[in-house]
């Protein structure tokens, strides 16, 4: 009788623990996670007394099994995580503090799902213990809105993306399931104006996801197929001819990757830290050759240097005076990008007029080192290259065209990372998918792109610009390629190939490189037009690239966005805004001591003839408040000293 009592008080308390609620809180209470197990696993977010998703779904089907429907909950764990990272590569900050509350559901059939709620947002991801190796067929992952919520995303119709479409700005409710999809990240804005910020970290031997409208403002998860078989196309890419029906064969035995949403106003989406939190830790023992720095690249001027007595163009005297300018001008790298090979499949052979060797050594008596660009595909099929230029002393490889980002081109990354890792060679991907965790594993990973960056020349637009800080840089490094002297304001624009252009005012150009994170950061003109506003370069090449803390002041999304930024005693301070002008009132009180600032703002024609800046100088203190006007299209940005 005791033994057939136990038994039922044993039932009782599995069934209580089946149909029971999980809640999740952050440390301060404010952000709230309830997970529903029952024939499905749901959840719901709130922010204080905010609803922000409804009925979100979490499943996984693994060959003809669905994880997460009629699931049997076995366990429940619950923990904290209170722990400083130092940083490598400080984008943001020196340290970050990855404070959060852990839940973690264990269910039968070996797996688990791992929730956790930081003060900013929350993530979850699933978790398999099984043995050997698995086909993952879908992930069923869906966002819902429990009202219409204002989207900013990047539509794509295909897989095949560089990931570098405008945003567009529309409701959740008119966003239908026949009108294409996108990458991620995305902003969403509640109808209170809470603002979310969707992506995901730790991305490993697994897909990208992207995401399309189901209708009713519910978001679904989709993800390439994982390839079979390609063909070639054109001379630096390969088309997909055959997929399978799955999306990632993959262990049996590891976590998949986390899909986080950070919340709150604009100011605590450009400042946050979330992927950094969730990524594994870095697994290279020696990273004392990690150089971040600013280098100046070729192709955007097209190679255009004037004044002086040799024939310009993709030439080692040209090159030489690209040294000249950065050894000048203390910028740590030169770029040779497409050219310097006599054919982008055999990155062996160089044209007649280029000697990367003789570069390398003439760099390296100026205190200059060399990068090179490269596609994927002749990385892929000439693995030994990586090697190759690093004995000869090239520091860091330009790589591009992936243009993919199913397992297979995930795979890529990591296994080209990792080989340049082991000969220290540094990494800039272009043609990229956005940063998902690789380049703190691997922290020679210094920059992404996927960006609608100025090499797009006109369709890059200061409207598209503003919202990066709150998007795509939000996750992580961004090569956007700043830094145009022959400044433009839109309703103006023109531009050539022998004369490029960027969009927004001097000011605005320059204050890209305090907002703008990179570990690798462009100055995209020429070395002769810096030369010619050499008050305007010196400070460019003054702003560093890693950080020991960041501030964002103030921010309006897709409005103007005001940083502040510290390294060692220095503070420097910026602002952006759209296509509007704006009156902004800067507060220092994030000084500690009085300093002396030097800035540069928009010129009083500015709004009409975007070059127009003015220099000023003034003694300022923890008490100033500065009021700063900025013309459409235009910045303001000064250091502290």
């Amino acid at each position: 009788m005791r033994k057939l009592f136990i038994t039922f008080i044993v039932s009782i308390l599995a069934c209580q623990m089946q149909a029971k609620v999980q809640t999740l809180t952050s440390p301060n209470g404010r952000i709230k996670v309830e997970i529903n197990v029952a024939d499905r696993i749901s959840y719901q977010v709130s922010a204080g007394n905010e609803l922000l998703l409804a009925d979100c779904q979490a499943s996984l089907q693994v060959g003809k099994e669905w994880l997460g429907r009629n699931a049997k909950l076995k366990g429940v764990k619950r923990s904290a995580i209170n722990q400083t990272i130092s940083n490598v590569v400080p984008l943001k900050n020196a340290t970050t503090q990855n404070h959060a509350n852990v839940l973690t559901l264990q269910f039968a059939g070996n797996y688990a799902l791992e929730f956790r709620a930081y003060d900013n947002g929350f993530a979850y991801r699933f978790v398999l213990n099984r043995k050997g190796t698995v086909d993952i067929v879908d992930e069923g992952m869906t966002w819902r809105f429990p009202e219409a919520s204002t989207l900013h995303i990047s539509k794509t119709n295909t897989f095949v993306t560089s990931c570098e479409e405008p945003y567009v700005h529309l409701s959740s409710a008119e966003w239908k399931p026949e009108d294409g999809m996108t990458h991620l990240p995305i902003l969403a804005e509640s109808a209170k104006g809470t603002k979310m910020l969707f992506s995901e970290a730790d991305l490993r031997d697994y897909p990208n996801t992207f995401l399309m409208s189901m209708g009713s403002n519910c978001l679904k998860a989709i993800f390439p197929k994982a390839p079979e078989a390609w063909e070639p196309l054109g001379d630096r890419s390969e088309t997909i001819t055959r997929e399978g029906n799955y999306i990632a064969h993959t262990s049996a035995n590891r976590t998949l990757p986390w899909r986080y949403v950070v919340i709150g106003d604009a100011a605590t989406i450009a400042s946050n830290e979330m992927g950094r939190c969730l990524a594994p830790p870095c697994e290279l023992s020696d990273v004392s050759w990690i150089r971040p720095g600013k280098v100046i690249w070729d192709w955007w001027n097209n190679w255009s240097v004037w004044n002086v007595d040799f024939p310009v163009g993709i030439n080692n005297p040209t090159y030489k005076y690209f040294i000249d300018f950065a050894a000048n001008y203390g910028i740590e790298y030169i770029l040779l990008d497409e050219g310097w090979c006599r054919d982008v499949r055999n990155p062996f052979e160089m044209v007649d007029d280029i000697d990367v060797s003789e570069l390398v050594e003439y760099g390296k008596s100026k205190g200059v080192g060399v990068w090179l660009w490269m596609t994927w595909l002749a990385v892929e099929q000439h693995p030994d290259v990586i090697e190759h230029y690093a004995k000869m002393g090239v520091k860091g490889l330009k790589i591009d065209f992936m243009d993919h980002s199913d397992q297979w081109m995930v795979n890529f990354y990591e296994r080209t990372t990792k080989a340049c890792a082991k000969h220290h060679l540094m990494v800039d991907f272009h043609g990229s998918f956005k940063p998902a965790g690789l380049e703190y594993r691997y922290p020679n990973l210094l920059a992404y792109e996927g960006v609608r960056g100025m090499e797009q020349c006109g369709g890059c637009t200061p409207d598209n610009t503003i919202w990066l800080p709150l998007m795509r840089n939000a996750v992580g490094a961004m090569d956007f390629t700043p830094g145009s002297m022959n400044s433009m304001q839109p309703k103006y624009y023109v531009t050539s190939r022998s004369n490029p252009a960027g969009m927004g005012t001097r000011a605005y150009q320059m204050a890209l490189y305090v907002i703008f994170e990179t570990g690798l950061q462009m100055l995209a003109d020429s070395p002769t037009r810096y030369m010619q506003n050499d008050e305007c370069a010196r400070f460019i090449a003054s702003v560093p690239v890693t950080w020991d803390e960041t501030r964002v002041l103030s921010a309006k999304a897709g409005k103007y966005i005001v940083v502040a930024k510290r390294k060692g005693e220095r503070w420097f301070v910026a602002a952006l805004t759209n296509n509007e002008s704006q009156d902004l009132t800067l507060d220092l009180g994030f000084l500690t001591r009085n300093g002396q600032l030097t800035a540069f703002r928009d010129g009083t024609n500015a709004h009409r003839v975007a070059v127009d800046y003015r220099k000023q100088q003034q003694a300022v203190s923890p008490s100033t408040k500065l009021s700063i006007h900025l013309a459409p299209s235009g910045g303001w940005c000064g250091v502290i000293e």
